[in-house]
């Protein structure tokens, strides 16, 4: 592949919540690490998308933006089906993650209809989760900060991974796999927290343009520090360090 790993940001400004939208940063930089050139695409509208596309991020944000972030992104769901169908790599978070289900349930008792992409609907909670969340996943331990309204129900996909401690989806379950999108409510941003996360997605982007992906030299020192921050967690909550 001559042009670089091209990464798409989706509104970064309404669905960066928590640093979610530093993502597509995150993939990006430890493309380069690794010698491969990347770039990131924030993407407002649909007439702002590339003609190539080879991972999607798409953050959270506050309710109150749900039905303008809904309605701009609905132009883009058939590329979104054609995406999830191609095994191009996909990371929704949060209400990014809800606004592709079927819809989102209010406290009011109003709902939002989502875009479909994936099964399932959030439902609203007793209380809303604000903590640390820690899971055991087929890419290792995550750990992130939840701060959600909502459980998570209805989804006929695999869960990223069993909840160890925290919330999570409701059932203790996290996540959502389907395919190579994954839906989670990890803030943190994620992958600069979970390593291994972020190299299985860009493993599962370069597989598509025929390239091979191992990390590079400098990442280790950000690995360091991202397996430090997560054993503090983990302790603090009374599991053991890895």
């Amino acid at each position: 592949m001559t042009r670089p790993l091209t990464i798409v940001s989706l509104l970064p400004e309404l669905l960066g919540t928590n640093g979610d939208a530093a993502n597509a940063r995150v993939l990006a930089q430890r493309s380069r690490w690794a010698g491969i050139e990347a770039e990131v695409i924030d993407v407002r509208s649909a007439t702002d998308l590339p003609e190539y596309v080879d991972a999607v991020v798409i953050g959270s944000g506050s309710d109150s933006d749900l039905i303008s972030a809904r309605d701009i992104l609905a132009p883009m769901t058939t590329n979104l089906r054609e995406w999830t169908t191609a095994g191009v790599p996909i990371l929704a978070v949060g209400t990014g993650w809800e606004l592709l289900s079927w819809g989102i349930e209010l406290a009011d008792g109003t709902a939002i209809e989502g875009l479909g992409v994936v099964a399932g609907r959030a439902t609203p909670m007793p209380e809303r989760a604000t903590d640390d969340i820690v899971v055991d996943s087929r890419h290792g331990r995550l750990v992130g900060f939840e701060n959600h309204a909502r459980n998570y129900v209805g989804a006929e996909a695999s869960p990223l991974g069993q909840v160890r401690t925290g919330t999570g989806n409701g059932a203790g379950t996290e996540g959502l796999v389907m395919g190579t999108l994954i839906g989670t409510h990890l803030h943190g941003p994620v992958l600069a927290r979970n390593p291994g996360l972020a190299d299985h997605l860009l493993r599962s982007a370069l597989v598509r343009t025929g390239q091979m992906y191992a990390p590079g030299v400098r990442t280790q020192a950000a690995d360091d520090i991202a397996q430090a921050a997560r054993n503090q967690v983990a302790v603090r909550l009374g599991l053991s360090a890895e």
